[in-house]
């Protein structure tokens, strides 16, 4: 994979825009058991955003992630915002000023999204959050670049990682948010941050994928 451009990182705005919107039923679904059953529906609204105040071409992609988390923060209730829009705007900081990113800034901007999701949702792995889906699929990438593999191995990888940590929300008693209320009946549930997380995992290894 050549190095992402404005272009691409609108491109993987408006991809992963069309995932939520066509997962936001199933999102929703998994936050009627354990949250507020709003999170499909929220993000799906922050993404039709994000699309509508999209900066053109002529935008850094460091300036393309802050205009998603802008929208994100300002339309997005629940904890949703405030955790996308914060990884969103830490992603960018990240990545300032670059007109391109290579696949060590990729994975940077992903790490430090990551960074912003712990810090803004004082969050750690297996508190049943978005982070028992995020922080393994950044290991995941940080071990395949180490080891000299290509962007789309890389992100592969990542979205496998996902995948896993995602899963292994559901026997998990939530410690943070909405469903930590439910205490012990919140195992047995899947996490719909984390569910959202990999999706948004596997749309970058799909868009990568894509370009061999």
């Amino acid at each position: 994979m050549a190095n992402a451009t404005t272009s691409d990182v609108i491109a993987f705005i408006e991809a992963y825009a069309g995932v939520v919107a066509e997962h936001k039923r199933e999102l929703t679904k998994l936050d009627s058991a354990i949250g507020d059953a709003d999170h499909g529906e929220n993000l799906d609204r922050g993404f039709k955003a994000a699309l509508e105040r999209m900066p053109g071409d002529d935008a850094t992609p460091a300036e393309i992630l802050k205009a998603v988390a802008m929208a994100l923060v300002s339309k997005v209730g629940g904890a949703a915002g405030p955790l996308y829009g914060t990884a969103f705007l830490r992603a960018a900081a990240a990545i300032d000023g670059r007109e391109e990113l290579d696949t060590a800034g990729i994975v940077e901007a992903l790490d430090a999204g990551l960074a912003g999701v712990i810090s803004r949702g004082k969050t750690e792995l297996e508190d049943k959050t978005m982070v028992d889906a995020w922080s393994p699929a950044v290991d995941a990438a940080k071990e395949s670049l180490e080891g000299g593999a290509e962007c789309s191995e890389g992100l592969a990888s990542a979205a496998a990682a996902a995948e896993e940590g995602m899963k292994a929300t559901i026997p998990l008693v939530a410690r943070k948010g909405r469903a930590s209320y439910l205490g012990e009946r919140s195992a047995g549930h899947q996490d719909p941050g984390a569910t959202s997380t990999y999706y948004l995992f596997q749309t970058l290894a799909d868009m990568a994928g894509s370009d061999g």
